[in-house]
């Protein structure tokens, strides 16, 4: 398979020419979409199977962010609001087989929208596990306050998609909850000790998504200078071997202003600390051409993992 190793975005509801070329080109490993690019149903298809019928590949990897709640790409044509994360830990946390029961509906009805419109991820469940006196961005997007309550939901979440032929993204791995600040605006810096954040990082134990996020967060006690997407020391020793996810590992969007660097430098950077796969949201195609341009193809690990994401499909 001779892919690109980023995950790139597109400006509208259409494709415009320079994206055609990019996509034929350059040959991104996969494209997220956005509300920006959505507008009916019927466009959304249309949008799908061509990206697909450019790419050669009906199995190809096109992503989304529909967690509910006040993260919902498709709301021009459905209704998704109430079901934020929190919504679903809150009935989880007085009767677990109600709660279940509910959740597992809901992901049922979401992966039939998306099967239908072409899509085949859904950068969910958020695991972050919630904390008080933080910054609001996460908030109601966590199932909990309790850990154990995420790291349920969080295998559940999963499980119920990977039975309805759509995969998932934990993020924001190691954990962004006890961030005071957005890190789409600047970034955040966590102070709290190992000890504390080991409850953070529980959330993510032995969820078996296919694929996660990083959080561009700094831990000051794990690694005083990068921000968890450009360290290596923190993917290698807390995600990869702490936590021991051996799935596929996506940056968050490296056009996020907590990274201090030009695109291409922390795509770059994001990639050399051990992100198998560099995101792109911007959609801009000036961009998104410079970054591919110094993107290497992927990997055999990221080979063998996309092969084993084809198969899940079947």
């Amino acid at each position: 398979m001779i892919r690109k190793a980023a995950i790139i975005s597109i400006s509208g509801p259409s494709l415009t020419q320079s994206e055609i070329n990019i996509f034929k080109k350059e040959k991104p490993w996969g494209v997220i979409l956005f509300k920006r690019n959505i507008l009916s149903e019927k466009k959304l298809k249309k949008l799908t199977s061509l990206i697909k019928k450019i790419m050669n590949d009906q199995k190809y990897p096109i992503l989304i962010d529909e967690e509910g709640g006040r993260v919902s790409r498709l709301s021009n044509f459905l209704d998704n609001n109430l079901y934020n994360q929190k919504y679903f830990g809150d009935i989880y946390k007085i009767n677990k087989t109600i709660g279940l029961s509910m959740y597992k509906t809901y992901v049922d009805s979401i992966s039939l929208h998306l099967r239908n419109l072409g899509i085949n991820i859904n950068t969910a469940p958020v695991l972050d596990l919630h904390q008080k006196r933080t910054h609001k961005i996460i908030g109601n997007r966590s199932f909990s306050e309790n850990k154990n309550i995420v790291n349920e939901l969080g295998k559940a979440c999963v499980k119920f998609y990977k039975n309805n032929k759509i995969a998932t993204v934990i993020k924001h791995i190691p954990g962004h909850g006890r961030a005071k600040s957005d890190s789409h605006l600047e970034l955040p810096l966590v102070k709290s000790s190992v000890k504390l954040l080991k409850n953070d990082f529980k959330c993510f134990k032995n969820v078996n998504s296919l694929f996660a996020m990083t959080a561009h967060v700094l831990y000051e006690k794990i690694d005083n200078k990068h921000n968890a997407t450009h360290s290596k020391n923190l993917i290698k020793e807390i995600i990869r071997k702490q936590i021991a996810f051996k799935g596929i590992l996506i940056s968050d969007d490296i056009s996020m202003k907590a990274l201090k660097y030009n695109m291409v430098k922390n795509s770059v950077l994001a990639h050399h600390a051990g992100c198998n796969l560099i995101l792109y949201c911007g959609g801009k195609a000036r961009e998104a051409k410079k970054i591919l341009k110094e993107t290497p193809y992927i990997d055999n690990f990221t080979k063998k993992k996309t092969s084993e994401f084809y198969k899940f499909l079947s």
